[in-house]
């Protein structure tokens, strides 16, 4: 059986307006929990440490961390 795009992780490449797929794919891990975060739907990352983040929550958790 073939994988499709979006069985796999993308690799994107954040910036500060939107991000840019360097590698397609469907999703992307989310830097703190761990839960996978469909593309079309993520909207919470860092462009200093290219991360990105499920939610609200898990981006400030980040910049604590940080």
């Amino acid at each position: 059986m073939l994988m499709s795009t979006t069985d796999r992780p993308a690799r994107l490449r954040y910036m500060a307006n939107g991000f840019r797929v360097l590698s397609p794919g469907g999703h992307v891990s989310c830097a703190v929990s761990g839960v996978q975060i469909p593309i079309d739907e993520l909207r919470y990352w860092s462009v200093a440490r290219q991360e990105p983040y499920a939610g609200a929550a898990e981006a400030l958790e980040a910049e604590r961390r940080a």
